[in-house]
C-alpha cells in the first residue's frame, strides 16, 4: 500500500489515505466522432468501419482502490469516525445541489512526485469496517472513479481563501497572506504540509514552492514543522499575474 493525498480545490482540505497500486486502472477515450454528411452518417460499400473525425477533448478515467483509516496521518480532519474523512469525497460526487451546466468541483490526486492530477469524482463505493461500540466505523475501503481535467479548469476551481489562510493586517488580495502549516498528528520534520502543495493551493502551480521557501528563509523544505506560520507572497509578486 502507498500513501496518497487528495486536496479539495475549493476548501483546501487534505485527505490522506493508502492506495493499492496493484489495482490502478487508467482508461483513455479519445475525442472522436463518426463522420456525417448532410443526409446522415457517411458510409458505403467497401467500408468496413465508419470514418472517424477528431472532435477534440476526450476523457481519461482512473479507478482507485483506497483505504481510509482514522489512524492514517496526513488529513486536515481529525476524527474518530472514518466517514468524516470520506464524506468530502462523497460530497464531490453529489450533484443534487448543483445547477444544470455548472462546472463540477475539482479535487487533486497527489502520489509522491510522479502523480499530481486534478480531476472530478464521478462515482464512489464504500465498505466500512472496524466499528466502535457506538457504531462509528474506523476503517473504509473506498473505490473511486476519477476523471482527469485540465490544469486551467483546476486553477479556476481553486479558492484558497476558503482553506483557512488570512490576510495580513492592513493587507489586501494583492499584498500577501499568512498560512499555518497543518500537520498529520506528528511534530517530526516533514510531517506537515509540503511546500509544493501550498504553492499549488495559492498559485495553481506546485513548481513555485521556492517562492514560499525564499520568502520564509527556508533552506530545507522537509524541515518545516506543523504549526509553523508562513508568509505567502502575493500572486503579483510571485510572477506577475499568476
Amino acid at each position: 500500500m502507498e500513501r496518497v493525498t487528495f486536496v479539495v480545490e475549493s476548501t483546501g482540505q487534505r485527505l490522506g489515505c493508502l492506495l493499492n497500486p496493484e489495482s490502478l486502472q487508467v482508461t483513455r477515450n479519445a475525442g472522436v466522432r463518426r463522420r456525417r454528411t448532410a443526409t446522415g452518417l457517411l458510409a458505403g460499400a467497401g467500408i468496413s468501419d465508419d470514418p472517424l473525425l477528431y472532435a477534440g477533448g476526450g476523457q481519461t478515467d482512473l479507478v482507485l482502490d483506497l483505504l481510509f483509516d482514522i489512524g492514517i496521518a496526513g488529513s486536515t480532519i481529525q476524527t474518530r469516525d472514518v466517514r468524516d474523512l470520506t464524506r468530502p469525497l462523497w460530497d464531490l460526487a453529489e450533484s443534487s445541489a448543483a445547477s444544470a451546466g455548472a462546472t463540477p468541483p475539482v479535487v487533486r490526486f497527489l502520489w509522491g512526485k510522479s502523480w499530481n492530477i486534478p480531476g472530478v469524482i464521478t462515482a464512489v463505493a464504500e465498505r466500512l469496517e472496524h466499528f466502535m461500540p457506538d457504531g462509528a466505523p474506523t476503517r473504509s475501503w473506498l473505490r473511486m472513479r476519477f476523471v482527469r481535467v485540465n490544469e486551467s479548469a483546476a486553477a479556476e476551481a481553486s479558492t484558497p481563501q476558503a482553506a483557512g489562510p488570512s490576510t495580513l493586517p492592513g493587507g489586501g488580495p494583492e499584498t500577501e497572506t499568512v498560512h499555518q502549516v497543518l500537520g498529520g498528528g506528528s511534530d517530526a520534520p516533514g510531517s506537515g504540509q509540503r511546500l509544493e502543495d501550498l504553492a499549488f493551493l495559492y498559485y495553481g502551480d506546485p513548481s513555485l514552492w521556492r517562492l514560499i521557501a525564499e520568502a520564509n528563509n527556508i533552506d530545507d523544505p522537509s524541515s518545516v514543522l506543523p504549526g509553523t506560520i508562513l508568509q505567502i507572497p502575493a500572486t503579483a509578486e510571485a510572477g506577475g499575474g499568476l
